[in-house]
């Protein structure tokens, strides 16, 4: 199937202005949020075009400056959602369209491979988005940022068929339990990539948002408030660590995982 990723990115972000410009330090040297992110689509095998998707003259010009094809949007976008719609318009013929999120520089590019055979093997889905079982680390991080006031990740929980039953900013299910930092735990974190087909693209952006959407701020709702089915694809890390940046905090987060990459085979 020809598929494109298109990377949303927007400078105006309410919880970490400037965002895709944050430099990130690493073991390959100090770059962008937004160029890590690209870098990491371009490594998914099966991809046949990789666009950031942007309305803000900076970051396009910082794009386009280290080698990514640009596609500007309008400013009325109201996520990465309506931007990749956009996109689809522009750019017709592709089977399939990914929305990598410019947040996410340390996505593996077996999630976006997953993912895209994930939603080709259902032709039930409308979209597919992965999700990865926190072990107790990744779920007593999670559980810490809510303590602490601050919106981490996002979680997910499905239900037969891998069907989304609901994503939230809360850390859901709820659990009493302790875990050890290696052990499984029933909480799976979503991670910020998706795969629509066309119609689903679509017809998203003629939808009002719904008031779980509104409050939540996570745009896949739109899509279970409509009675669209969302597949969740399991994906396994691999010995890797996923995180997202959605807050300052996150800088020092991701730049430790990223050191520990120039030790992995």
């Amino acid at each position: 199937m020809k598929t494109l990723v298109a990377i949303p990115a927007r400078y105006a972000s309410t919880r970490y202005p400037g965002k895709p410009l944050v430099t990130l330090r690493g073991p390959d040297g100090d770059k962008t949020l937004i160029r890590r992110s690209w870098e990491a689509a371009c490594q998914a095998r099966g991809i046949d075009r990789v666009v950031v998707a942007t309305d803000d003259t900076r970051i396009a010009d910082h794009a386009a400056g280290f080698g990514a094809e640009v596609v500007m949007t309008s400013s009325d976008a109201a996520n990465g959602t309506e931007r990749c719609a956009e996109v689809a318009a522009a750019l017709p013929g592709y089977d399939i369209v990914v929305n990598l999120q410019g947040d996410a520089p340390l996505t593996p590019p077996w999630f976006v491979e997953n993912l895209v055979a994930g939603l080709a093997a259902d032709p039930e889905a409308w979209i597919a988005t992965p999700v990865l079982r926190c072990d107790g680390a990744a779920l007593a991080s999670l559980l810490a940022d809510r303590r602490a006031g601050r919106v981490g990740g996002t979680t997910a929980v499905f239900g037969a068929g891998m069907r989304a039953l609901y994503f939230s900013k809360e850390v859901i299910p709820f659990t009493a339990r302790a875990y050890g930092a290696d052990e499984d735990t029933p909480v799976f974190h979503h991670v910020g990539v998706y795969a629509y087909r066309p119609a689903a693209l679509a017809a998203y952006p003629s939808w009002p948002s719904g008031p779980l959407e509104g409050l939540e701020g996570l745009e896949q709702l739109r899509f279970l408030e409509q009675g669209r089915p969302v597949l969740c694809v399991e994906v396994k890390a691999n010995g890797r660590r996923f995180w997202e940046l959605n807050n300052p905090s996150d800088v020092s987060i991701i730049e430790d995982i990223l050191a520990g990459f120039a030790q992995l085979p």
